[in-house]
């Protein structure tokens, strides 16, 4: 039998393995098997060719380099179950991607997988915590565990991973606060932690990163403002920035609006946020989105907005802001999304 899958497993006459290459091919081919025993429905049977009489290279979904698993890639086929941990003996695994599929259970263990570069399990019911052993995985430039049933803190040891460019662990349950050791990962461009139950303060960190481009931090319980490294170094790669739904409070700082040039989704609503809106949100030229809403500002809705040419979606309502609308909003072509109620507002629009 075991003859049997390593001339399998290798391709008869079409591939020259050495008896190690031989012997890890199979470690691959019972690993993945082992998998497939722990998957409780295939409704599209994304699985079906997955048996030992067939080539493992030759199995739908699975990608192979010089005969050794590189990429099972199973997104979107509706499979049930819980992940086996033996696809933690793939050890030349460099993507793993099961997002938008129902599984569940726990995290299985992924330490040994070294030359791991794109991890995706989002979008199923995984639960329990993310085991530090997670960043073991040194190579890893990917990690999405987004939109599951994730409990406990996001592990101190995350920022080992030097690699790291995106981070998604949104609409989870986790707790504790953002580790600040999150700056030890230079490169990273995508920190996506929204819709979770995050406490404490967005660290200063979150603000030194030289090629941010979305930071979701929406959706949480965090407090104490808005921190300055935020607004006060050039911003010019971040084009995203959601800080929606928190507890943040205080004022906006008069220079808020004067590091973000490429800027293009603006969310600060739902923060109680108070006082007057600063002009230099104007200053914001590429913005397209900027909602503002469910807060505590007072005063006119400065006229510098009409600076905003690209604006397309402007959200101010439920504030207390008071007087006219700017007649510069006329020249604001793009919009078409315009929402001031329950202000003190007066008059028509522009």
């Amino acid at each position: 039998m075991l003859l049997s899958l390593l001339l399998i497993s290798c391709g008869v006459g079409s591939i020259r393995c050495s008896s190690m290459t031989v012997y890890d091919n199979i470690t691959d081919m019972i690993s993945l098997l082992d998998f497939k025993r722990d998957i409780t429905n295939d409704s599209r049977q994304a699985l079906r060719s997955w048996h030992a009489n067939i080539p493992l290279c030759s199995w739908e979904g699975v990608h192979c380099n010089l005969g050794r698993v590189t990429k099972p890639h199973l997104s979107e086929q509706g499979l049930l179950g819980q992940i086996s941990p033996s696809l933690g003996n793939l050890t030349f695994l460099r993507t793993l991607d099961l997002s938008k599929n129902g599984f569940t259970g726990e995290l299985p263990p992924l330490n040994r997988l070294h030359r791991l570069e794109y991890l995706d399990l989002g979008h199923n019911s995984l639960q329990g915590t993310i085991p530090d052993t997670l960043t073991n995985c040194s190579k890893l430039r990917i990690l999405d565990l987004s939109a599951n049933l994730l409990m406990g803190e996001i592990p101190l040891a995350i920022g080992r991973l030097s690699n790291l460019r995106e981070v998604w662990l949104s609409s989870n349950n986790l707790t504790g606060t953002i580790q600040p050791s999150l700056k030890n990962n230079s490169q990273l461009e995508d920190i996506v932690l929204t819709d979770n139950k995050l406490t404490g303060t967005i660290p200063d960190e979150m603000g030194i990163f030289p090629s941010l481009v979305y930071l979701g931090l929406g959706g949480n319980m965090l407090s104490g403002g808005i921190p300055e490294t935020l607004y006060k170094y050039n911003q010019s790669s971040l084009q995203y920035l959601y800080l929606y739904s928190n507890m943040l409070g205080k004022t906006l700082p008069s220079n808020f609006g004067d590091t973000f040039p490429d800027l293009k989704h603006l969310c600060l609503d739902n923060n109680n946020f108070e006082g007057h809106l600063p002009a230099s949100l104007g200053n914001i030229s590429r913005l397209r989105l900027l909602n503002l809403s469910s807060n505590n500002f007072i005063g006119q809705v400065p006229g510098s907005f009409g600076n905003l040419a690209l604006l397309e979606y402007l959200i101010l309502q439920r504030n207390n802001f008071w007087g006219f609308m700017p007649i510069e909003f006329g020249d604001l072509k793009q919009l078409t999304h315009l929402d001031t109620s329950d202000n003190n507002l007066q008059g028509g629009v522009p």
